[in-house]
């Protein structure tokens, strides 16, 4: 499954050479994470029970300069999933179209809050997570 977060690219997102600055884009797929898990899973459930989704790893792949007002679209679809951690791969495109502008892969962890510590994802957390296990994960 592929989620998308449309982004409009603003003057603020600029660099003194008038294309989208390099940490921008790690802005722009954090974006895109938050709304992955407003979209699909219970942020009050999770809070609730302590847990948290985070970032460990972001290896990213400049390919195309993003010019004021373009529309870009963020893909975002998990490609591994395994005991402790996962790999959400992310691309950013100009909107409507198969052109690349960045491409990232994401290792993510599950941690509890209180103490730090990455959580197993198992049970019904993996259940959560289910609707983006690629098929050859299953």
């Amino acid at each position: 499954m592929v989620h998308s977060t449309p982004i409009k690219v603003r003057g603020y997102h600029l660099d003194m050479y008038g294309h989208v600055n390099n940490a921008r884009y790690l802005e722009f797929l954090e974006e895109a994470r938050w709304r992955l898990f407003e979209d699909y899973f219970d942020v009050d459930y999770w809070q609730k029970r302590g847990l948290g989704f985070v970032a460990v790893n972001i290896n990213i792949a400049y390919r195309r300069p993003a010019l004021l007002d373009e529309l870009l679209e963020v893909q975002s679809s998990l490609t591994k999933l395994g005991p402790k951690s996962g790999v959400l791969r992310q691309k950013v495109v100009l909107q409507g179209t198969d052109t690349i502008v960045a491409d990232a892969d994401v290792t993510f962890a599950i941690f509890q809050i209180s103490t730090g510590r990455a959580q197993l994802i198992e049970g019904d957390i993996r259940a959560a997570l289910h609707v983006f296990v690629p098929p050859s994960e299953e």
